[in-house]
């Protein structure tokens, strides 16, 4: 597995857990700085998927 799809993980569920406490404690930056990480984890959570993928893809063909 991608390192990038574990790293991604963790950005996205820290983020989501920022974004959270903004909403509860009203602090508008600290929620968009969360919805940012979020957002950044799954994109790079899809590159480490797009990595499996393609490695998959290059051992099948390797044969």
């Amino acid at each position: 597995m991608d390192k990038n799809r574990l790293e991604g993980t963790k950005h996205e569920i820290k983020g989501g857990m920022k974004e959270a406490a903004g909403k509860m404690t009203g602090n508008h930056a600290r929620e968009a700085a969360g919805n940012l990480e979020k957002n950044a984890g799954k994109i790079q959570k899809e590159i480490g998927k797009a990595s499996d993928e393609a490695r998959k893809h290059h051992d099948r063909h390797d044969r």
